[in-house]
């Protein structure tokens, strides 16, 4: 096995930083790694907002579901779907449609995933910040958003306090890989993986506020989160940045 699938399979998110900063060699190196990702047809719909001021860092974290790590991390970015530019070249393209959120929100992961991978590479650790929009229209008007630009994830990113956390099991390959059509949950195959996650959560330290010992199956998980993870004003937002109404 090489080292850059090593590097791939044995992923964790680090939420201990130490208070060592990251240089301007591994910043160039990490932000390099990230510019050169796969764009959708060169759009490069994708700004990054690299947050440096402590107090803007702190309104952030508050906005972002008092997450600590935000303000503890050496680095804290926020990658955005953008096409303010794309729109300024071509003012006459309706952006309105549904597809361009799309392409701008798949560039913005593929970015967000190639910089993380880059710093893990240099010895560094990170942890993406899917709160960046439990406060959405409040953060994008802290960050003077302009339209057609929207916050999608943030990544902490620093040198790492502790020992590499546990890695967490994830569904297994017959249950993702499909082959030639979909295929319907298998339940029996669901209800390992669950005796597999609650075996990780039992044995799970307690770091509160966020990695609180919760012992669950990913059943349980999945039930709880996808009821927090909705936000009734998401669409009102995104009309108002230009996006999704078509």
């Amino acid at each position: 096995m090489n080292d850059t699938l090593k590097l791939l399979h044995s992923h964790t998110s680090e939420r201990s930083y130490s208070n060592q900063p990251i240089t301007e060699e591994q910043r160039e190196a990490i932000f390099k790694a990230a510019s050169q990702t796969s764009s959708f047809s060169l759009l490069q719909a994708v700004s990054i907002i690299r947050i440096t001021n402590p107090d803007l860092r702190k309104k952030v974290m508050h906005l972002s579901v008092d997450q600590p790590y935000i303000e503890e991390a050496a680095e804290f970015w926020i990658f955005c779907a953008d096409f303010n530019r794309n729109h300024q070249i071509a003012p006459d393209v309706d952006l309105e449609y549904i597809e361009f959120l799309l392409i701008g929100s798949f560039d913005a992961g593929l970015m967000a995933q190639n910089a993380l991978t880059a710093a893990e590479s240099m010895g560094l650790g990170g942890v993406f910040i899917g709160g960046v929009r439990a406060n959405i229209s409040e953060l994008s008007d802290l960050l003077k958003l302009p339209k057609y630009v929207i916050p999608l994830v943030g990544l902490c990113l620093g040198v790492p306090a502790a020992d590499k956390p546990e890695l967490k099991p994830r569904l297994p390959r017959s249950m993702v890989l499909l082959e030639n059509q979909y295929q319907a949950l298998n339940h029996e195959k669901l209800a390992v993986y669950d005796e597999t996650m609650l075996k990780y959560y039992e044995n799970r330290p307690v770091k509160a506020p966020f990695t609180v010992k919760k012992v669950k199956g990913w059943s349980d998980h999945i039930q709880d989160h996808l009821q927090r993870s909705i936000l009734p004003e998401m669409m009102d937002y995104l009309n108002k940045q230009g996006f999704a109404k078509k």
